[in-house]
């Protein structure tokens, strides 16, 4: 099954019950897990990094990205109120680091097995490193990157996967572990990369899906799909392409003021995304053509069979003119048309009758 990550990002607000109740929403949605965003940041951002046009326009003032950030942190004992309630609820908390500090307390502190590395800080080395040393498996963006560039990041994860303590490496070193067996290994078995366009709404002629097939026919790994999009379209797609995970922002209300929060799905657009996706999954199949259980109860219905149209006598030859092609089915199949014509009846026949044989 794809599984559905419901980014909840700083869509809090930095309200604790508003967090609650994205958790609330996303479990009551149907997601497998619900994100959050753990930073701290002073360690992020300088006092002069300027906000990204989107974030200017959907926060409708201008400030300093340390501004809006600093109003946007998930405190650390709201965390372990969330991680409980996600367990109470039977939802999977996750969450991305954005620095060091952040990336301990996941993994020491709240003790997550799995970890989402965000777009912004594949080219971050010393951050990818750290996060692959954990042994944790690993969720990876791409929006913005190049192709040489998503190769560069898995070698990093896979230098960190066979090396859990070197303080330092080099870019061959790197190469060397990427290129390894062991290292593809552990990437086929923990690594899954997302496709993804970093824009908020990212415009349909910017999604770029075939990328996607790309990335896995040239990194044989497991791939997906994180969407910016406007609306649930192109992640059902994405899954169609085969995409394992799907993760998609999402919202109490729209209108809320926050950088995220008009590019995301409201709880009920989410729920429409997780069932259209469960759909998808369904109407896949094993890719095996046959008969399924519902056609072979309409086969008779809906095919034909060789009919006699006028009476005819056992021992009769038979022409052209005395039979026809109609439902049902389950006579002698039209293919032996050329067959029976010229031949003698084995028995008599009146109009509507299927021939036999």
């Amino acid at each position: 099954m794809t599984l559905i990550i419901a980014e909840a990002g700083v869509n809090h607000n930095g309200d604790a019950q508003l967090a609650r109740d994205l958790v609330a929403a996303a479990h009551k949605a149907g997601a497998d897990i619900v994100k959050f965003q753990t930073f701290k940041a002073k360690n992020i951002v300088t006092e002069n990094a300027t906000q990204a046009n989107y974030q200017k326009k959907n926060m409708g003032k201008e400030e300093s990205q340390l501004a809006m950030l600093e109003r946007l942190e998930l405190g650390h004992e709201l965390h372990y109120e969330l991680v409980a309630y996600c367990n109470e609820l039977g939802i999977e908390f996750l969450s991305t680091a954005f620095d060091d500090e952040s990336l301990d307390f996941l993994v020491n502190d709240l003790g997550l097995k799995r970890l989402k590395l965000p777009s912004g800080e594949i080219t971050n080395a010393p951050l990818v490193l750290k996060h692959a040393q954990t042994g944790c498996d690993l969720i990876v963006s791409t929006g913005m990157a190049t192709m040489a560039e998503i190769e560069s990041v898995l070698g990093v994860m896979a230098y960190g996967y066979l090396n859990h303590s070197a303080k330092a490496a080099t870019h061959s070193d790197f190469e060397a572990a990427y290129a390894s067996d062991e290292g593809q290994k552990l990437l086929r078995e923990k690594v899954t990369v997302l496709h993804c366009t970093t824009e908020y709404p990212a415009p349909m002629e910017e999604i770029n899906l075939n990328a996607m097939d790309t990335i896995a026919g040239t990194f044989r790994l497991k791939t997906g799909y994180s969407d910016h999009s406007s609306g649930i379209t192109i992640p059902i797609a994405a899954v169609a392409k085969g995409a394992t995970v799907i993760e998609k922002h999402f919202t109490l209300d729209r209108n809320m003021e926050g950088p995220d929060h008009k590019a995301s799905l409201e709880p009920e657009e989410l729920a429409d995304m997780v069932s259209a996706i469960r759909n998808v999954e369904k109407a896949l199949g094993d890719g095996v053509k046959r008969p399924t259980v519902s056609e072979v109860q309409n086969k008779n219905i809906a095919r034909k069979s060789l009919v006699a149209v006028r009476p005819i006598k056992k021992g009769q030859m038979i022409t052209a003119e005395d039979i026809a092609v109609k439902r049902p089915g389950g006579g002698r199949s039209p293919y032996d048309y050329w067959q029976v014509i010229g031949q003698q009846s084995q028995q008599d026949y009146q109009p509507g009758d299927l021939l036999l044989g």
